[in-house]
């Protein structure tokens, strides 16, 4: 017969066992009741909107009354003439935005963290159209942008180059209205691109200059690879405002000449002027749709290769 011995812990066994930490659940430091009043927030001012325009996107519907219709909006809407042109303005104007923005953004950011005299001040300067109205800043370069009375053409003729129509040529137009975006938008850029840096540690900069690198292969060795969370945000944060754009397109161009500069949203905003209140909902939709079909993976995308770094 076989006996099974049990032997008993001794007293420093004991000791390394109760020394252990013991494991806690994985439950939230805050009660429950805590995150309500975020949540009814979130739900009054996203949750509710949203459902509500995806409902009303299938309805011929006014400020008293609406009617079922289906998808008959939806048909309408991708029939309308305007609207391929605006799906690809769209698109040419989110991408062009977000990539100088990036571009420019990383070389302001590089030199404003340089030694450089007045460091401060600059960094100021580069952030202050970030602050301006987006209206305001296209009445004013509405006005600088004139092919006849405007200071740019005029600063362009003193060197001898004839200055196109900006925003009256449709070869020029929606470019025209993109690098103001740039202008206004580059320093928030700059601004997260200046923080991505400045939290490299310095000793890898130190560590190149001892081994005799060059300024530019610290930049592409270590300030762009280490600088990836920044670039991230850039381009996720740049391409969804250049997707929704709509402010600063109405302010200059209104989408003219023709149909040439209209993004999107402008095309809505016109089927809402006229009325066509179910169709403007339905194209809101399309345009919820197109961002998270574009923004979701790409953010997935950014973020896995950022966790492989």
């Amino acid at each position: 017969m076989t006996t099974n011995t049990t032997t008993a812990p001794t007293p420093a066994a004991r000791r390394i066992d109760q020394a252990k930490p013991k494991r806690r659940s994985a439950r939230s430091a805050y009660p429950y009741w805590f995150y309500l009043p975020a949540a009814l927030i979130y739900a009054t001012l996203f949750l509710i909107p949203t459902f509500a325009s995806f409902f009303f996107s299938f309805t011929r519907w006014n400020l008293t009354d609406f009617t079922w219709i289906g998808t008959d909006n939806f048909v309408q809407f991708f029939s309308e003439e305007a609207l391929l042109k605006g799906l690809t303005n769209t698109f040419i104007y989110g991408v062009v935005t977000s990539a100088l923005k990036v571009v420019i953004g990383m070389l302001l950011a590089v030199l404003l963290t340089s030694q450089i005299i007045a460091r401060g001040y600059l960094r100021s300067i580069i952030f202050f159209p970030v602050l301006l109205s987006s209206i305001g800043v296209g009445i004013v370069f509405t006005v600088l942008m004139d092919p006849s009375t405007g200071l740019i053409n005029k600063a362009l003729a003193v060197v001898g180059i004839d200055g196109p129509a900006w925003l009256t040529d449709p070869a020029w137009a929606l470019m025209s209205v993109a690098f103001v975006d740039v202008w206004k938008g580059v320093g928030l850029a700059t601004v997260i691109y200046i923080a991505g840096i400045v939290s490299i540690p310095a000793e890898y900069f130190e560590a190149a200059k001892m081994d005799g690198a060059s300024p530019v292969k610290s930049f592409f060795n270590i300030t762009l690879p280490l600088a990836r969370p920044a670039t991230a945000t850039v381009i996720i944060l740049s391409l969804i405002g250049g997707l929704r754009s709509f402010d600063l397109i109405w302010a200059m161009t209104k989408g003219g000449p023709g149909f040439t500069s209209d993004v999107i949203a402008s095309v809505i905003f016109k089927q809402y002027q006229a009325g066509f209140y179910g169709l403007s909902t339905a194209g809101n939709v399309v345009l919820f749709l197109i961002v998270t079909a574009v923004i979701v993976p790409l953010s997935m995308f950014l973020n896995r290769k950022e966790v492989e770094a």
